[in-house]
């Protein structure tokens, strides 16, 4: 019987061959099998709850964890979200951020706040995703930076690292900055960006194609129904990064 949160069969066959194979045992007992531990996983983004809180069906919880850990290192979910996203609607690339508020319990990282991507905004103590999505709103690319930095130095960054060409960017007023439209126009890109309202000379702005902008705030919507996401419980900025590309890739797959 498949429970709430977990993955589908269709879904199932489409990432089974990205996960690495399961180790054999060697005079222990059996390893679990991916897809149970995928959806124990999955669990702990939906609900929110400690990995000690997993519930007994789903084996033990330091098992869980150890895989995740090990698949997170070995980079199993950045090439997860790489696979699932290789055919995107490239009319369009629309870029924001969203701050997440970070939980007492994650904070006390090794190496202080700063090396951790948390600082201290107007919201308290967040932390900042910036997310990339193609012209039908799925996520493409992230990073994830303290709450406290500007959205256009994150964003110039990314969108220095993109291949923009012949395609339409579009960004709220935040990304409204000479450095950000000089590296558009040198990528041939066509910038759908309001002008803040202290510019003394102000461009047009294609409103009707700005309006798709919504999908960017959408795709956050989305993020953060998953409470682990909403609310950033984990110490290490690595560990955050890791739930927010599987639950990227589960949008990919709907």
């Amino acid at each position: 019987m498949r429970r709430r949160y977990e993955i589908r069969d269709d879904q199932w066959e489409k990432v089974k061959e990205l996960l690495p194979p399961e180790r054999k045992p060697q005079g222990g007992r059996p390893a679990i099998d991916n897809r149970k531990m995928l959806n124990a996983m999955l669990w702990v983004i939906r609900s929110g709850a400690p990995w000690r809180d997993l519930p007994e069906y789903y084996g033990s919880w330091n098992s869980v964890y150890t895989r995740f850990r090990r698949w997170e290192k070995a980079g199993v979910f950045d090439q997860m979200l790489e696979v699932l996203s290789a055919e995107p609607d490239s009319e369009s690339v629309m870029i924001d951020a969203s701050l997440v508020r970070v939980h007492q319990h994650g904070a006390g990282a090794k190496g202080g706040k700063q090396f951790q991507a948390i600082g201290r905004s107007r919201g308290g103590i967040t932390t900042k995703i910036h997310a990339v999505v193609d012209a039908l709103g799925n996520p493409l690319r992230f990073e994830v930076t303290a709450g406290n930095l500007n959205d256009c130095v994150a964003g110039y960054e990314i969108l220095n690292s993109l291949e923009l060409e012949g395609k339409n960017v579009l960004a709220d007023r935040g990304y409204d900055t000479d450095k950000i439209l000089d590296l558009l126009a040198d990528k041939r890109a066509n910038a759908v960006i309001p002008s803040r309202k202290h510019r003394i000379v102000q461009r047009k702005t294609d409103w009707w194609l700005f309006k798709e902008r919504h999908l960017v705030e959408c795709l956050f919507n989305k993020l953060k129904h998953n409470r682990r996401l909403a609310t950033r419980y984990d110490k290490l900025s690595c560990t955050f990064v890791a739930f927010l590309k599987l639950a990227s890739s589960i949008i990919w797959l709907n």
